[in-house]
């Protein structure tokens, strides 16, 4: 038996709140894992930092392996294909962590695959960054209820990850994006399912100032996403008037704190001024995906010997 990570939605709520346990008690030592004599297959078309380093550091933080693939090495879809790939992974070692173009690639993996898989990005998802996200707001206001998110910026993987994420928890969102720039019809329509269930209130808006009033939370992200170059003339137009600056952070609470997934590009969707500064949380964000990612790898293999996730307070 074997539980992936495609999406948020692969998670329930209760699930997502045990990893949150687990993850801050790893990080802060009082719980221990191991993964001793596992290994993870980590698949990546795309260039990484904060991925490669995260995972292989965390497998490493839990005595176990990571084998690092290009697609030079593999050629998914290519050489051979995505099933045969997966066919052959699972033969080798205990789950793969996958970083590609399309999300249907990540699809193909899992369905041919009898290990876990985690996406580790896709056109589609970034589910590790959205867990990431919310955690470490969490771990900032110290919890979800009553804090209100601004996301500012591209509809992209991550903000629709992350829209899922909160309309599942029941968290206040508000996402400005450009008319046609704005997340998926799909991850919309779902986001107003779930919100009926958990309270969430998902906001969409073209008005970046809109969005940001009195937000705890300012979050964006890079208007030229990994694949989408070509356009980059015609977005950097697009979503002028959506940077994070000083301005755009005298509209939010006195004491929120800025987000950003990173790599940035400084002067474009945020100011030095703005990441640099005493509100930005930056890169305790990019910390946590360690933390979180390490409590991902232990939940999503120990179920595959066990059937369950093991429930706060086993841990």
């Amino acid at each position: 038996m074997k539980k992936d990570l495609l999406t948020v939605l692969d998670l329930s709520v209760d699930e997502v709140r045990y990893i949150f346990r687990l993850t801050a008690g790893m990080k802060d030592g009082s719980i221990r894992r191991s993964l001793a004599g596992k290994t993870i297959a980590m698949v990546f078309e795309k260039p990484s930092l904060r991925t490669r380093m995260t995972f292989q550091v965390g497998m490493n933080q839990l005595d176990g392996h990571a084998i690092y693939l290009t697609q030079q090495d593999i050629q998914l879809g290519g050489r051979e294909s995505v099933g045969d790939v997966a066919r052959n992974l699972e033969r080798w070692v205990d789950g793969i962590v996958a970083r590609t173009y399309k999300h249907e690639t990540i699809v193909e993996l899992a369905r041919n695959a009898a290990i876990p898989v985690i996406n580790a990005l896709s056109d589609r998802a970034h589910p590790c960054q959205a867990l990431t996200d919310l955690y470490t707001v969490v771990e900032k206001k110290h919890d979800l209820a009553g804090v209100r998110i601004a996301y500012i910026g591209d509809g992209n993987n991550v903000c629709n990850s992350l829209v899922e994420l909160c309309a599942m928890l029941g968290v206040e969102l508000a996402v400005a994006s450009p008319s046609g720039y704005r997340p998926s019809a799909d991850v919309v329509a779902l986001a107003k399912e779930r919100s009926a269930k958990s309270g969430a209130r998902i906001v969409f808006t073209d008005d970046p100032r809109e969005a940001a009033g009195k937000a705890d939370v300012v979050y964006t992200d890079v208007w030229v996403s990994m694949g989408d170059e070509a356009e980059a003339e015609e977005r950097h137009r697009a979503f002028a008037r959506y940077q994070v600056n000083a301005e755009l952070l005298r509209v939010a609470a006195p004491d929120a704190v800025v987000m950003h997934c990173l790599p940035a590009k400084r002067g474009l969707e945020i100011t030095d001024e703005v990441i640099d500064g005493p509100q930005s949380i930056v890169f305790d964000q990019a910390e946590n995906r360690l933390h979180v990612q390490k409590a991902l790898l232990v939940s999503l293999l120990e179920f595959r010997e066990s059937g369950q996730l093991m429930m706060f307070p086993q841990v």
